[in-house]
């Protein structure tokens, strides 16, 4: 059985980590299973949306802790396995945040160190109502420092280095009052919250969410003058599409557009 799974409805594909056994841990082989799965799917025009779950009883637990100390017994002490390890994660989440489809997280169970990185990373993220969420590596003597990249740009600073610091869990719900989810759900409705959600971004017009999340994460880390002429550069190339022409007159005339893709 593969430990990533992929099934396509449409528009959409669902990509299931499937090591329950291991709490879907984010092992070297399943690092690069969804950086392959990922690069491939950039560039597949039929996909608007992906959904990302997790099989058994977590959605991600964060590195796989044996992998890691087994990584220890070279000669430079680990530190080459380390660096390597880290550089790979880093390379996921930011493929999570460059592909030109949206990617939702469809969350349960638990949600750990860079498990909770996975989920902060996910342009948005729907939990079951008892889920939990941490950046507990401090608890092992390890600090949580690249997850902590990816939280401190999901929630409020202080909450963030509680979270850090003392090891403690989230609730859904305080997840979703921080701004790390979008929403919490009971358990039984949450595939199907994760796939309304799915399709309601997959009716819009691809290569214009294409276009609008690029830009969203761009002018993220602008000062607000500069955010403001990328944007409005954007714009310009956004209304100059056919489609878009297409969208705004069928809104004048009160008929459904007519997308060309």
């Amino acid at each position: 059985m593969a430990i990533l799974e992929r099934c396509d409805t449409g528009a959409i594909a669902r990509l299931t980590l499937n090591i329950p056994e291991r709490l879907n841990c984010l092992s070297d082989e399943m690092l690069a299973a969804l950086q392959s799965e990922l690069d491939t799917i950039a560039s597949e025009v039929s996909i608007r949306v992906v959904i990302l779950s997790g099989a058994g009883k977590a959605f991600c637990a964060g590195h796989d802790l044996k992998q890691m100390t087994a990584g220890r017994q070279s000669e430079d002490g680990g530190k080459a396995y380390f660096a390597d390890l880290f550089a790979r994660c880093t390379k996921l989440m930011l493929t999570i945040q460059s592909i030109p489809q949206p990617v939702i997280a469809e969350v349960h169970g638990i949600a750990t160190a860079a498990g909770c990185q996975l989920v902060a990373t996910c342009d948005m993220a729907v939990a079951a109502e008892n889920t939990k969420f941490g950046v507990n590596g401090i608890n092992i003597g390890l600090f949580c420092s690249t997850p902590m990249v990816a939280l401190t740009r999901n929630i409020p600073r202080k909450k963030a280095f509680e979270m850090l610091t003392t090891g403690r869990f989230a609730s859904a719900q305080e997840a979703e009052a921080m701004g790390l989810i979008n929403r919490a759900v009971p358990h039984d409705q949450l595939a199907d919250e994760t796939e309304a959600l799915a399709s309601k971004v997959a009716e819009k017009l691809g290569s214009v969410v294409k276009i609008g999340k690029e830009a969203f994460y761009a002018q993220a880390t602008m000062t607000t003058s500069d955010a403001y002429d990328y944007a409005g550069d954007v714009m310009v190339q956004n209304m100059l599409f056919k489609d878009t022409e297409e969208g705004i007159a069928a809104f004048l005339d009160k008929r459904s557009p007519k997308w060309s893709q």
